[in-house]
């Protein structure tokens, strides 16, 4: 074997991909280590092995659980729907905010202390609220919208106050009213710093809606699937449950940095 095979290259894409497979592999084999023997060491139900967990899961994904009758999948569906729902009514709500309030300072500054008052608030504390007054489909979404809407809203309010004002004062020079500038100008500038909200919101909306689901008594989701299960003591599928969440929260927020990532370089911020 020609020994120059083995150099690495930090310039060669590939041997980047590569380094990164290595070690992220490498990684996963620590852990499940580390769990399995952690599991043999407290020889404690509430902490399976790997293995008891793996069985659990293919039964669940093909039999169900006993409990609610369903089976992962339709659990993880109406987890990912409530979630995406949520996701949806931040964008809708948090970018065009953002924009207008980074856009126009006497707006921003007679929405500042009613915005502090409520963004230290952890979204989770509204589940119950929202449980109660919109029932068991709207309440986690609500709670996923609050989780996902500061971090974007704060994001793009930054990506605005960020534009080179020689770009608003070239744009008008042009001729362009308040809408195009707002439109032409302000909007595509700041779509990088919407995404870099989007990706960091879509963490906090994942615990969001596993959290506001443990308060729910019915409705399925990924959630609810574990504190059922962690009633009646069925412990590896409690960690079916908490591998699954690892995972929905893993590819969702992937995506997400691949669209930051694709969408700045195009931009040509990196």
């Amino acid at each position: 074997m020609d020994l120059e095979l083995l150099n690495y290259d930090e310039n060669d894409k590939s041997h980047r991909f590569i380094r990164k497979m290595v070690i992220s592999a490498v990684s996963l084999v620590v852990f499940f280590l580390i769990w399995w023997n952690l599991a043999l060491l407290l020889n404690n139900p509430a902490v399976p092995t790997p293995r008891e967990t793996w069985d659990a899961m293919l039964y669940l994904f093909d039999k169900g659980d006993m409990v609610s009758g369903m089976t992962m999948w339709g659990h993880m569906s109406i987890s990912l729907q409530r979630f995406i729902a949520g996701l949806l009514i931040a964008l809708a709500v948090a970018v065009p905010m953002g924009l207008l309030l980074g856009y126009s300072n006497t707006i921003n500054e007679f929405s500042s202390p009613t915005l502090e008052i409520l963004r230290p608030i952890a979204p989770i504390a509204w589940a119950p609220i929202f449980l109660f007054t919109v029932g068991y489909v709207w309440g986690p979404i609500l709670v996923v919208f609050v989780g996902i809407f500061f971090p974007m809203l704060t994001n793009t309010i930054f990506g605005v106050k960020k534009i080179e004002p020689n770009w608003v004062d070239a744009s008008k020079t042009l001729g362009a009213n308040k809408l195009q500038v707002f439109t032409k100008v302000m909007l595509p500038a700041s779509v990088p710093y919407v995404m870099n909200g989007l990706r960091i919101g879509m963490g906090v909306g994942w615990m969001c809606i596993v959290a506001s689901e443990l308060y729910a008594s019915f409705g399925g989701g990924v959630g609810y699937f574990i504190s059922i299960q962690a009633q009646f003591g069925y412990w590896p599928n409690v960690f079916v449950g908490i591998v699954l969440i690892a995972i929905l929260g893993l590819l969702t927020t992937g995506l997400s940095d691949y669209a930051y990532r694709t969408i700045v370089k195009r931009m040509g911020i990196e």
